[in-house]
């Protein structure tokens, strides 16, 4: 299970400044406190896809990290399924921004470090091969990275994530880099994968459509510090479409405002 509770979270960075001291010994002293995140509180039920958006800097991926382990909150707290976040867990999955691809393995063998555990070859290659042709990556199962494009090497982050079998994944910015017709392609592919193993998935990104198209439930960052300026659960029917949906169309002309940006123009 994957339910996720955020209560009063708060995050603050310390700048350290470097002042010579002679001797050419310099003297590290404690600069201005930098509050990044600050009284965010969300409730993210078992199985929502959850897509945060806001501008560059706001604090993001500092969120994600926090709830992913890999950063202690300074105030508050983390709780996935009423227990506290003490630090990284294979149930809690992060795909990183760029490849994380170990580059001297193959598709195969990346996909298959989250099944060391079964000790029966037969049944860890069956699934291997399983989560390889749910990306759709049938015939590189011994390709290198360096042999795949950026949404192959994208999907085949993805089947690795999902062969852990975590109860959430964390994805930051995952279609950045990606040519437009290989993004399309991907968000299609996610939102399809997440249709079929329910899991909660939380992804950053700045692409309101991605947002609108994908995502259960909304979550605007903003202000400074960091806030949460908008928390929407997403009721329009699949496959969305601006067009067809007057009230989508809508709502996507007011995120374009809300994050500074005319449409009209």
């Amino acid at each position: 299970m994957g339910r996720i509770t955020i209560q009063n979270l708060s995050k603050t960075y310390i700048n350290r400044r470097r002042f010579p001291r002679g001797d050419d010994d310099p003297q590290v002293r404690q600069g201005e406190r930098i509050t990044v995140l600050k009284d965010i509180n969300l409730e993210i039920e078992n199985g929502e896809m959850v897509c945060f958006l806001g501008p560059s800097g706001c604090g993001k991926s500092t969120l994600l990290r926090i709830i992913a382990g890999f950063e202690p909150a300074c105030g508050g707290v983390v709780q996935v399924n009423g227990q506290p976040v003490t630090g990284p867990s294979a149930d809690h999955i992060f795909v990183f921004q760029h490849s994380g691809l170990f580059p001297w393995m193959t598709v195969a063998e990346n996909v298959g470090l989250g099944l060391r555990h079964l000790k029966n070859h037969h049944s860890r290659q069956a699934q291997v091969t399983e989560f390889i042709e749910m990306v759709e990556l049938e015939g590189f199962e011994h390709h290198y990275p360096r042999q795949l494009s950026g949404g192959m090497q994208r999907r085949a982050e993805l089947a690795r994530a999902l062969a852990v079998n975590p109860d959430i994944m964390i994805m930051d910015e995952p279609f950045s880099g990606l040519d437009f017709l290989t993004h399309m392609k991907m968000r299609e592919e996610v939102v399809n994968m997440h249709a079929f193993i329910r899991k909660t998935m939380l992804l950053v990104t700045h692409n309101i459509d991605d947002a609108l198209i994908m995502g259960d439930h909304i979550v605007i960052l903003g202000s400074s510090p960091t806030a949460v300026t908008m928390d929407r659960i997403l009721d329009f029917p699949r496959p969305r479409n601006f067009e067809k949906s007057p009230e989508l169309g809508r709502l996507r002309s007011e995120l374009f405002l809300m994050l500074g940006i005319n449409y009209a123009v």
